[in-house]
């Protein structure tokens, strides 16, 4: 089969009343593209499927899962099935307008960018329940990760399709895809996309989302700075733990010699806590150096990516 120019990948979830009007909008969208449609459905319980396999056209491909695994999961599936040269996500609640797809290529092609992303420029949905929780992480995720994208709610993106299938999305990622792309040294660049409200079905996505975002974001500082040098991190609070354990119990030492009674002292605790601590912060660090030389080493992963090889002639 010839590799189409672009592949488009759709998660869904119980999104039956959708399906029809989503692919009418994305077939109309992409009908002077070369294009693959990749739908993942993630354990829907209602009509989903079913309205997929009636209305796909040729061009249409749909993974099944037999449960729920979320988000990050399906377009991680949806990506590794894609064959495209480029990739572009969208969600299938019809929030997203895939009549933007066209423009994003366009501009990636023309300008080469490695990834588009789209800009919720007029975000239809609750204020004080989606729009600013979301202000607030996009604030602090620019800010920690130094990755300054406007909108990371936003999954709608064109990639090329290199830098989409290196990603290595795990858990609930998806957030932080713009950060994962910078990671390989993707150029990005983002312009402001259609947002519509949701017509039918109900939002996944609650207050309780928060602390998950939180969550992830320690992560992804962690694989941003240390991952290739986990103990950078953990030996350097380890050794600096262990060193004020020595000076709070040589000081408590020198008490005990001029007579001085330290039994029972909250000091003399925190000294051994120190201690201790230092030694297991200093242990895990190697223990997670040794981790990351056997991810590394027994998929013959590389620590690097070339971009290109140039030979003279």
């Amino acid at each position: 089969m010839p590799t189409p120019e672009i592949s488009v990948v759709i998660t869904v979830f119980n999104e039956e009343r959708n399906i029809q009007p989503l692919l009418e909008a994305t077939y109309n969208a992409l009908q002077h593209l070369d294009y693959e449609l990749v739908l993942v459905d993630d354990g829907s319980v209602d009509r989903t499927v079913s309205e997929v396999k009636r209305l796909a056209n040729d061009r249409t491909s749909l993974l099944i899962f037999n449960r729920n695994y979320g988000q990050t999961t399906a377009l991680a599936a949806g990506i590794d099935q894609a064959t495209g040269r480029y990739l572009a996500t969208m969600d299938g609640d019809l929030q997203n307008d895939p009549s933007d797809i066209p423009i994003m290529l366009e501009k990636a092609k023309s300008e080469n960018w490695d990834v588009v992303a789209g800009r919720r420029a007029n975000r239809q949905d609750g204020f004080v329940l989606r729009k600013v929780p979301s202000k607030i992480a996009n604030w602090v995720i620019r800010n920690t990760t130094k990755v300054f994208l406007s909108d990371y709610g936003c999954t709608l993106r064109v990639y090329k399709a290199q830098i989409a299938q290196n990603m290595g999305l795990y858990g609930e990622l998806h957030r932080f895809i713009p950060v994962l792309a910078k990671q390989q040294g993707a150029k990005m660049t983002e312009i402001d996309v259609k947002h519509h409200p949701r017509i039918h079905g109900s939002s996944n996505y609650g207050m309780g989302r928060t602390f998950k975002v939180m969550a992830d974001l320690i992560l992804m500082l962690f694989f941003q700075k240390y991952f290739q040098r986990p103990i950078h991190v953990f030996g350097t609070a380890g050794l600096l733990a262990f060193f004020l354990g020595v000076l709070v119990n040589i000081y408590l030492l020198i008490l005990k010699i001029i007579g001085e009674d330290i039994w029972g002292r909250p000091i003399l605790l925190v000294g051994f806590i120190l201690l201790l601590g230092g030694i297991q912060l200093i242990t895990t660090g190697i223990i997670a150096e040794i981790i990351v030389r056997t991810y590394f080493e027994s998929q013959d992963k590389k620590t690097y990516r070339v971009k290109e090889i140039f030979k003279g002639e």
